[in-house]
């Protein structure tokens, strides 16, 4: 995913390099009929729910249709707004108690996901309802930039869960089999009617948050080299070769399988426009059912301040995802040469500079 990035044939990239245990520990233990709510990084725990890796790239590289999993009907989309998911997951859970299900919501925050409203939210309602909610915290030591210590006084990020009555634990989220546990018992006291828990998996981030972030701006290499000597897979790999559970042909194949998802990908049928309207809600409004198949009309934030006219994007055009939004510009610097437009922001400009002089 990075090298597609970095070529060009991906957008922004959260990559997931150092929580691969963690993630496909939460997804494993859950059952078809349970309801996951991740937020944009937890792509092993979404490949144990049966969303496939070229879905990943899909959505990454600005299709929405990498949002539609074939599989998990009932699981949320990727959630890139912080922490928001934690009340999507607390909703479901108590759609599951109130019809009497034996089902199981889970959803996923980092160490900085903690501290916002939502997560709060959800642990209130959580130990309010006692729902079987299972809210999974990352914590890879950083929030983007901002270091753990600085995030809460809380001596774990776990027992943040401990004032809505819920049952905590803190887990090494490098250790598979640790996670695997972990989570086993939290789904156990959900599906028994013994309410909701908090975990706290410890790992690190080898990334950079994204692709678009430098993390050599706000932590040291000596840090760094240091995690990289907890890397998971160096403790997964050794026990999984002394049980003879893994080799060279293993290795092989699942490079194969990450080079065919990338084909996948690419070989997708080009993005038709007006998927951005179709693929919003559950149902089109009635405007934009007029206007499908004929013309799609964009906004920007200054069309609306300035009330200029819609931006008119005509006829059936099928385009890749990654020239949408080429396009899209494309017509406004068209509509900002015509007259009447080229003649009203020089109006504005002219005022813009006058209130300076004045003030």
């Amino acid at each position: 995913a990075i090298a597609l990035q970095r070529t060009g044939k991906l957008g922004t990239y959260a990559a997931c390099l150092g929580h691969e245990p963690t993630h496909v520990g939460i997804g494993a233990p859950m059952q078809p009929e349970d309801v996951f709510a991740p937020s944009y990084r937890e792509y092993g725990a979404q490949f144990e729910r049966g969303v496939k890796p070229r879905d990943v790239l899909m959505y990454w590289g600005g299709d929405e249709r990498g949002n539609d999993f074939e599989i998990p009907r009932n699981d949320y989309p990727w959630c890139v707004p912080i922490s928001t998911q934690c009340l999507m997951a607390s909703g479901a859970a108590l759609s599951f108690k109130l019809r009497g299900e034996h089902r199981v919501a889970v959803a996923t925050c980092g160490d900085g996901g903690s501290s916002k409203t939502d997560f709060y939210a959800a642990v209130n309602s959580a130990g309010a309802f006692s729902l079987p909610l299972v809210l999974c915290v990352i914590n890879n030591g950083w929030a983007i930039s901002v270091p753990r210590k600085a995030q809460t006084g809380a001596d774990t990020l776990a027992q943040k869960g401990l004032a809505g009555g819920l049952h905590c634990l803190q887990v090494d989220g490098n250790d598979l089999v640790a996670v695997l546990e972990a989570m086993r018992r939290a789904h156990e006291r959900a599906r028994s009617g013994q309410g909701g828990s908090v975990i706290e998996f410890m790992t690190y981030r080898l990334h950079d948050h994204t692709t678009a972030d430098d993390a050599r701006r706000y932590r040291g290499e000596d840090e760094v080299k240091d995690a990289w000597l907890r890397e998971p897979f160096l403790r997964l790999r050794k026990f999984l070769t002394d049980q003879k559970l893994w080799d060279e042909v293993h290795a092989v194949m699942v490079n194969n399988r990450v080079a065919r998802a990338a084909v996948a990908r690419t070989a997708q049928p080009a993005l038709l426009r007006g998927l951005i309207f179709t693929a919003t809600g559950a149902a089109m409004t009635p405007h934009h059912t007029k206007r499908k198949g004929k013309r799609y009309c964009y906004y920007t934030s200054m069309d609306v301040i300035r009330k200029r006219p819609a931006i008119e994007l005509r006829g059936p055009q099928r385009l890749p995802g990654a020239m949408v939004e080429e396009a899209v510009i494309g017509e406004i610097r068209r509509m900002l040469r015509t007259p009447e437009v080229a003649a009203r922001t020089a109006r504005a400009v002219r005022k813009e500079r006058s209130d300076l002089d004045e003030n």
